[in-house]
């Protein structure tokens, strides 16, 4: 058994650090099986020492947080706890040093700051920095498409970019919603709410609406992207297990000088006809050894939703591996 007292030098934060009624320390205490305690602007920590010294590395990491001025909430809690306990895995990430202080990857605009909560969003958010051509792939609620809005708007802000490309695949997921009202905007609209919630969480909504209407945010249904060439932009396709082998092509040969462009989907839910190839699939294939393009594949503990999501897709996923050819159901106990 090992134990650790840790000092906060500022009571204030200190007391934001535990948490309300120490939730905080009681998170800590959940997923890494030890005993937390806090006494004033200290906290005891007494368990097996691997996940003393996984705590004490993440209860530094959101001082550190708090030290810059950001708040710290249960969702930030429990990715420090993640990232704490990667560094004892050896992850081959970037921001991975054994024992070291943690350095999390964030995108940050004048409205907030996002930090990774997860080592693959550290990995996703690290290659959105560094490549032109970034996939984003894996399934619901790991952050994928927020992220890649949140960067983009983060190129637009800087003036690293003068525009930001949203599209999307006009494609019903198994329903039929006949003809839509309305313009071109208006009749995609509902496919690019999801982007949409982004924009808004990055920008202040009149900004938002302003970029609309000046051309500096654009909704360019994927229908309507062939002859283009984007230059100076931030471009997301979204939802790209949709698009066919053709569509996909047509669009990532779109990139023009000074662009970025970020591809999200999630391969094991296509909504296209039966027999019909995802361009998505056979991009990631065909693009694995392009320089330039990488690709960020998340798994279900990549999840940061409520934490029923992430079993959802753990379920599913367990389904397919079964009922796949050659794959077999785990041993009973």
């Amino acid at each position: 058994m090992a134990h650790i007292v840790l000092t906060f030098d500022d009571n204030r934060l200190a007391g934001a650090l535990f948490g309300q009624y120490d939730e905080h320390l009681a998170i800590l205490e959940q997923k890494l099986k030890l005993d937390a305690a806090a006494r004033g602007n200290q906290v005891e920590i007494r368990g097996d020492p691997v996940a003393a010294e996984q705590a004490r590395r993440a209860l530094d990491s959101l001082y550190d947080r708090l030290q810059s001025g950001f708040e710290v909430d249960r969702k930030d809690v429990e990715g420090a706890i993640r990232m704490a306990i990667a560094q004892d895995d050896q992850l081959d990430l970037p921001t991975m040093e054994k024992k070291g202080r943690m350095s999390l990857a964030q995108i940050s605009t004048r409205r907030r700051t996002i930090h990774a909560r997860t080592p693959t969003q550290d990995a996703y958010i690290r290659a959105l920095e560094r490549a032109e051509l970034v996939f984003g792939v894996g399934p619901a609620g790991t952050g994928k498409t927020y992220l890649a809005v949140a960067y983009a708007a983060q190129l637009l802000e800087r003036g690293t970019v003068d525009r930001i490309v949203l599209s999307r695949p006009a494609v019903e997921a198994g329903e039929r919603l006949g003809f839509l009202p309305g313009d071109m905007k208006e009749k995609v609209d509902p496919y690019l709410r999801p982007l949409y919630d982004a924009l808004y969480d990055m920008i202040p909504a009149e900004k938002v609406e302003r970029a609309l209407a000046a051309g500096a945010i654009e909704i360019a249904p994927l229908a309507f992207m062939r002859g283009r060439t984007l230059a100076n932009a931030a471009v997301i396709l979204d939802e790209a297990q949709n698009t066919t082998s053709m569509q996909m092509k047509m669009f990532l040969t779109r990139l023009g000088e000074n662009a970025r462009m970020v591809v999200t989907g999630d391969p094991s839910q296509v909504d296209l006809p039966p027999g019909q190839v995802s361009g998505l699939v056979e991009a990631l294939r065909v693009l694995k050894d392009v320089q330039n393009v990488v690709t960020v594949r998340f798994q279900a503990a990549d999840v940061v939703r409520h934490p029923l999501v992430q079993a959802i897709v753990e379920a599913y996923e367990g389904d397919a591996t079964r009922r796949r050819p050659g794959g077999s159901a785990p041993a009973s106990d």
